[in-house]
């Protein structure tokens, strides 16, 4: 169940190109594990004030699971009960970090499949991704099991679906400036202020949120 070789396309943004933040967000060539930012200008309302940590990035094409967009009324304990992994009664007895976790939207691209970005204290062999050397991401239901009994990772997020694009395509959006990129930690990976992680992933890189403008710059 990895989400391996698979990526969806998603919209290009069609903003004015602005040299200097293209350049910016590209330095360094790939982005797996960093957090890359959508700036004021996307226009695709799917990735609007969206925060995504980048699992992988490629001459391949890109996916990243979008880490500030909750998943509506879904929460973790009832998710648990509809894939039978306990039973309704058992619900008050799960762990408190089970208790407490957050389901995400994690993109638009397989939104029915659960993809867990978890620390890296939780490794299942031939089934988790290493990304960095503080995050990880599994997808099979066995860190479910982990998680409801207490013997999963210290911290996890789960998402339902991730964003990916085609090869080039995100290099082009960030050419287009479309998206910023700034380094993880883990408090904008699997903190519990999901609201305000687009303004502090903006100020982690020295921006503030109320000087960007709507609209592209021209030379």
């Amino acid at each position: 169940m990895r989400p391996e070789g698979k990526t969806g396309k998603t919209r290009k943004t069609t903003a004015g190109r602005n040299p200097a933040v293209g350049a910016h967000a590209a330095e360094g060539g790939y982005l797996d594990g960093q957090m890359l930012i959508a700036m004021p200008v996307m226009n695709d309302p799917r990735f609007e004030r969206s925060v995504i940590y980048m699992c992988a990035h490629s001459s391949e094409g890109a996916m990243g699971i979008i880490v500030n967009r909750p998943a509506g009324s879904i929460d973790f304990p009832g998710l648990l009960v509809q894939l039978d992994i306990i039973e309704k009664s058992d619900q008050i007895k799960l762990p408190e970090n089970a208790e407490s976790m957050k389901v995400l939207r994690g993109g638009p691209v397989d939104t029915g499949r659960g993809f867990v970005l978890h620390s890296s204290d939780f490794y299942i062999e031939n089934a988790t991704l290493r990304i960095d050397d503080g995050v990880c991401l599994t997808a099979t239901v066995d860190i479910l099991r982990a998680i409801a009994n207490g013997s999963g990772p210290k911290h996890a997020i789960l998402a339902l679906g991730y964003a990916g694009w085609a090869p080039g395509q995100l290099e082009t959006e960030i050419q287009s400036n479309g998206w910023l990129h700034c380094d993880a930690d883990a408090d904008l990976i699997f903190g519990d202020d999901v609201d305000d992680k687009y303004a502090r992933a903006l100020r982690k890189i020295g921006i503030d949120p109320g000087m960007l403008s709507n609209e592209a710059g021209h030379a």
